[in-house]
């Protein structure tokens, strides 16, 4: 089964006044596509905020397949 990272950022202006992009998680799963992949991972975020909406808490979801080439 296919393995794919999963990491959640938020926007935010940082001290400077500049923006900054900050991953808020990062989920490691094997899962039968992208798409399952990020489901789950949206579900085990929200879980790990105790929250219903991942999206309270990042602003972008971005899913990559970590399987390395034999």
């Amino acid at each position: 089964m296919p393995h794919y990272i999963v990491r959640f950022f938020k926007n935010v202006i940082g001290d400077q006044g500049l923006a900054r992009e900050l991953c808020q998680g990062t989920f490691e799963l094997d899962a039968s596509s992208e798409t399952e992949a990020d489901a789950s991972a949206k579900r085990k975020f929200c879980g790990a905020r105790s929250t219903l909406d991942w999206s309270l808490h990042a602003d972008r979801v971005e899913t990559t397949p970590a399987d390395f080439p034999s």
